[in-house]
């Protein structure tokens, strides 16, 4: 008999937390992780690159030393965030997140800047080849933050509608900081080399 009582009741409850959006919380939760972890990524694969990017860019324009600088000192700062799952549960950590990441953008489009005055960096294949794998890591850095900002939107959008949002305050979920979309499309534009267009003369 009792058995039976809490079968009942166990799908009563469960009939219950899906009605009032439990089931839709912990599914767009789930949603959230997945693409921020392509986020995550995708920024370490830039990363990644970077390294092989300075060195490269060193060996032709070794007294371009002030953005060579720049590049790796962002680098340095973005690697000393610790970007764990939980990152994206606290505002402050986020907001620095980003910013490194914003000054990790600002310092490659620089250093691409730099490379249009030397034409035979340019034509390096090895340095044709990180460029070509930086544009394609940017771009998609650009589709996986786009898809990030869709799925916290879908969340703190059921977070804070009613009767959901009474759902949230019971099990703690709460609105997940989020990357502005305003600023999508400067922050997130990949660094861009026109190969097309004469080089300015050196200096």
């Amino acid at each position: 008999m009792f058995r039976k009582l809490a079968a009942v009741f166990l799908a009563a409850a469960t009939l219950l937390l899906g009605g009032c959006g439990y089931n839709t919380l912990q599914s767009q939760d789930e949603g959230i992780k997945a693409s921020w972890s392509e986020v995550l990524n995708q920024y370490q694969r830039r990363a990644d690159l970077v390294p092989n990017l300075v060195n490269t860019v060193k060996g032709y324009a070794a007294q371009e030393e002030k953005v060579l600088t720049e590049v790796t000192r962002a680098r340095a700062s973005v690697a000393g965030i610790k970007a764990t799952p939980e990152l994206i549960n606290d505002p402050a950590a986020f907001q620095k997140f980003q910013a490194a990441q914003s000054e990790l953008s600002g310092a490659l489009s620089r250093l691409m800047l730099v490379v249009e005055n030397y034409p035979n960096l340019k034509s390096d294949a090895l340095f044709r080849d990180l460029q070509s794998q930086l544009e394609g890591t940017e771009n998609r850095i650009t589709v996986a933050r786009n898809r990030y900002i869709k799925t916290v939107q879908e969340y703190n959008t059921t977070v804070r509608q009613f009767p959901t949002n009474l759902t949230a305050m019971i099990f703690g979920h709460n609105v997940k900081p989020n990357f502005a979309v305003a600023d999508e499309a400067t922050v997130s534009k990949p660094p861009t080399v026109d190969f097309a267009k004469p080089a300015p003369a050196q200096k």
